[in-house]
């Protein structure tokens, strides 16, 4: 054999103890594998015990879920269940179903049920569902006619109601007997139409009314209250009922349901003399424009003063919609 030869030759032989380093090797990957697969195989057919009265007791857990959540518990004493994790050794073992009084978190103050904003229910307590539902149902014209109607109310819970119920004043007294039946009480979700009452509404005065009398009116809270006065303080008081429909934030169809009760006893307003007020005094008018009131004092400088309110009609940019609407506001005094 040539030089090449004998290192092949002796790259594939092994030593007698190089052998039996392999069979032991291979012997023990053998034995491996039988009991990775021979244990589990042994280990799946054990039978385990079962617990029989444990079972027992995740039934009974499920029965009282059941009950409780279809009402069978509930409706016998109104509490409210809470489910616990701990036993009441305070240890944790998931099977203590236990019944806990609901502690009612609100501030309670004297209130009236017909003019109380969503934020006055909330900070009694309620929960928004049960807020909406009045709310829908104030919009709707529905009125609380004595302080017992609130039990009616649904989503109220009875211990909630008696709460309440001492608090509760309604501004006037008693509705007519007659209309007492009309307190929203559906539980089917459905908002069927109500019943109109047979007397008449009482009506206000758009610019002599407070935030008190606007909030009576349906849909109207505290928050539409104020935007209504700030945009009469505004514009120097309403000239027409269908100005308050401009609010910023008041919804037409809030709008058209109380329009029937605004009423407009006086048609003075505050004006501005287009003869003596300058630029920024006429631009604080919510209908004026900064280039409305600069053409105005222009016209002034260039023609002298105004014989008549109707000459801003000669001004170009001033069209006839406009000038509609911003004559009641100006006056040549």
């Amino acid at each position: 054999m040539n030089k090449r030869q004998n290192i092949i030759a002796d790259f594939f032989t092994f030593s007698r103890s190089q052998r039996n380093g392999i069979f032991v090797a291979i012997g023990m990957m053998v034995v491996c594998g039988v009991v990775r697969y021979g244990y589990g195989f042994f280990l799946s057919t054990q039978t385990v015990p079962v617990d029989s009265s444990f079972c027992k007791k995740v039934a009974a857990l499920k029965q009282a879920d059941t009950n409780h959540f279809t009402g069978n518990s509930y409706a016998k004493n109104y509490k409210r269940y809470t489910y616990n994790r701990e036993d009441d050794d305070g240890t944790d073992n998931g099977s203590a179903y236990k019944k806990k009084d609901w502690k009612v978190k609100g501030e309670l103050f004297e209130f009236d049920p017909n003019t109380l904003d969503a934020a006055g229910w909330k900070r009694l307590g309620l929960r928004d569902k049960t807020v909406a539902t009045i709310q829908n149902y104030l919009s709707k014209g529905g009125k609380f006619r004595k302080a017992e109607d609130i039990k009616r109310v649904y989503g109220l819970f009875p211990d909630e109601a008696e709460r309440l119920l001492p608090y509760v004043k309604i501004a006037g007294g008693a509705y007519p007997a007659a209309h007492q039946d009309q307190v929203f009480n559906k539980t089917d979700g459905n908002h069927p139409a109500y019943d109109k009452p047979d007397y008449t509404p009482r009506t206000i005065d758009i610019n002599t009314a407070d935030t008190s009398a606007l909030i009576a009116l349906p849909g109207i809270g505290s928050k539409l209250a104020s935007r209504i006065i700030t945009f009469r303080d505004k514009l120097g008081g309403f000239s027409t009922v269908d100005q308050l429909g401009e609010t910023y934030g008041l919804p037409d169809s809030t709008f058209q349901k109380i329009k029937a009760r605004l009423v407009l006893s006086t048609g003075n307003v505050r004006q501005l003399n287009i003869n003596t007020s300058d630029a920024n005094t006429l631009k604080g008018h919510p209908y004026i424009r900064w280039n409305i009131a600069n053409a105005i004092v222009q016209y002034r400088t260039q023609h002298g003063n105004y014989g008549a309110v109707s000459d801003l009609k000669k001004i170009e940019i001033i069209d006839e919609a406009t000038f509609n609407k911003i004559a009641p506001y100006l006056s040549l005094q």
